[in-house]
């Protein structure tokens, strides 16, 4: 009955929590850049991925074979520079901030805070280390999915760029731990609470990039439809039409027009069978500025919003000799030049 006691006694003992010897120990080793790439922000969502590596360390001493550890870590999210964590930015030299968000599951539903963020919590996970091994490491893999959001249209060009900084309520990693005999115990309720061990640390900083092109897009040309125009042509019969574009924001374009598919030389013309009716398109409403191909000297310039923009074409068919009734028409390329 008394070496009973002492054999009770021993494993009470072992059973009493963390040894003095036995160390456990986790930490993140890398975080991959998450490059969501090209960026069109007048188009859907763009996603993209990072990686985080951890590992985690158990030495258990003269006895540690005897042991196993349940482990419970959380892995944090910094958030951006101004402090934001749904949804984060990136910036361009321009200072636009582009919006995106960090999830720990693929469907992107789960924001991906800091730890010690009660809204947007850390990413969870979980460790087992096994009797009859000691020292013994584990090492793992998570994936950060990332998304940039539609309905941005007034970004700019340029790369843009986000550090997520390092840290313990940054890019930063807390666990706890139960060090039990011959592994017969549990996880420990959460990373910071729990357990008969922990402890947490910074992870190393991580960084966000994308890029936005120039980009212009042309929706739509409607007809310049003159109408029903008396064959003397003794005055100057004017319409004008429409071109409705979307460049990005702060996206300098030029417009051209070219002299149709009827030209004498500089001359536009509509044509009806062998017949001509000249006409010309200008950029002005008093149409003294001729609408042409010319880069810098003749075409219609402007600034991208990223919204739609809209353009007039004023078109005059100018007093001229009588010709022969008929359809008279051309085709005119438009041409956007950013």
């Amino acid at each position: 009955m008394k070496w009973l006691a002492v054999i009770v006694i021993a494993l009470a003992a072992l059973l009493a929590g963390p040894r003095a010897e036995a160390t456990t120990t986790c930490t993140i080793t890398g975080i991959t850049t998450l490059a969501f790439g090209p960026v069109d922000p007048t188009s859907g969502t763009v996603d993209g991925t990072a990686t985080i590596d951890y590992s985690c360390t158990y030495s258990g001493g003269l006895l540690g074979g005897l042991y196993g550890v349940y482990l419970t870590g959380c892995i944090g999210l910094a958030p951006d520079d101004l402090g934001n964590v749904s949804p984060r930015t990136a910036i361009n030299g321009n200072g636009d901030r582009m919006q995106y968000q960090l999830y720990k599951d693929s469907p992107r539903s789960n924001v991906w805070g800091p730890i010690g963020n009660a809204t947007y919590t850390p990413l969870t996970f979980q460790v087992t280390f096994t009797i009859l091994s000691n020292p013994q490491t584990r090492t793992g893999s998570v994936t950060v999915y990332g998304r940039v959001p539609a309905g941005q249209s007034t970004l700019s060009s340029g790369t843009y760029s986000g550090t997520l900084a390092g840290g313990l309520n940054a890019n930063g990693l807390a666990y706890r731990y139960n060090e039990v005999l011959l592994s017969l115990g549990t996880y420990p309720a959460s990373c910071q609470s729990g357990g008969g061990g922990g402890a947490s640390g910074a992870g190393p900083s991580s960084t966000v990039t994308a890029s936005v092109s120039n980009l212009c897009t042309l929706a739509t040309a409607s007809d310049l439809n003159f109408g029903s125009v008396p064959g003397l042509l003794r005055t100057n019969s004017d319409q004008t039409s429409l071109l409705r574009m979307t460049c990005t924001n702060r996206a300098a374009y030029q417009v051209g027009l070219d002299n149709g598919q009827n030209a004498s030389g500089t001359t536009r013309r509509m044509t009806s069978g062998g017949g001509f009716v000249n006409y010309e398109l200008y950029r002005d409403t008093q149409r003294t500025l001729r609408w042409g191909e010319s880069l810098n000297v003749d075409t219609a310039t402007g600034t991208g919003s990223g919204a739609e923009q809209t353009l007039t074409v004023y078109g005059r068919v100018p007093v001229q000799s009588a010709v022969g009734a008929g359809e008279y028409s051309d085709v005119v390329t438009v041409t956007v030049t950013y």
